[in-house]
């Protein structure tokens, strides 16, 4: 995963297909996200569980532990690695999700150029990635080294053909699941390892690239390509 991603639509529209039973505890706003080129150190919205309310909170892209100042902050974590390595042993039950539009990698051209690819669900519905990070709650402060990581899995099927990594991304009905405290370090890892969305839920296309430049924004660059 080359760390791009669109969040671009409203935190309404994300968690509608949620069935949340109790009314979302909403920190970022009503508008739309309009996020359509973020990238890593990105402030962005995530779901969160505390007790049994759901919280949409604005969180960093990328964490570190406060041991590892002399390395850049990771923004993904392999699945293979993350539930057993020392890495992130102090967020790995800090689960959340980022709810996402799209998210971009760059495949080599014939012209030996970098073509960008979009990729999204078949459905065009939200894509919920599992994630871990540091965030604030009720009971605890926000700190200034707050933020995520989102955890990837290797690629399958023709997505391969476009990078050899993707987020692992759940059903709606597996997102609270993976949110409530209560589930077990082991089911989550199990759910990591075999419930993440098949290459069958995704497509892709070409988009123009002009998604290179990070100061890029707007429904222009989510267009198709030829």
């Amino acid at each position: 995963m080359c760390g791009r991603l669109s969040q671009y639509r409203g935190i309404h529209d994300f968690v509608a297909v949620l069935s949340i039973p109790d009314a979302l505890i909403n920190h970022v706003g009503d508008a739309p996200l309009a996020h359509y080129n973020a990238a890593p150190t990105t402030s962005l919205a995530i779901l969160h569980q505390h007790e049994q309310q759901i919280y949409a909170d604005t969180l960093r892209w990328g964490w570190r532990p406060h041991w590892a100042k002399d390395r850049a902050a990771p923004i993904n974590a392999r699945v293979e690695k993350v539930a057993h390595g020392p890495f992130f042993r102090a967020i790995w039950k800090q689960r959340l999700i980022v709810p996402v539009d799209n998210w971009f990698e760059w495949v080599d051209a014939e012209d030996k150029t970098r073509q960008p690819w979009l990729i999204r669900r078949a459905d065009h519905g939200p894509v919920f990635c599992a994630a871990i990070g540091q965030f604030p709650t009720p009971e605890k402060p926000a700190r200034d080294d707050d933020g995520f990581v989102i955890i990837t899995a290797d690629s399958a099927g023709g997505m391969i053909d476009i990078h050899d990594r993707r987020p692992v991304v759940f059903r709606a009905d597996l997102v609270r699941e993976w949110l409530d405290p209560a589930t077990p370090a082991e089911r989550a890892e199990q759910m990591l390892l075999f419930e993440g969305e098949s290459s069958e839920a995704f497509e892709w296309h070409k988009v123009g690239k002009a998604v290179g430049n990070v100061r890029n924004q707007g429904p222009s660059l989510i267009i198709p390509q030829p």
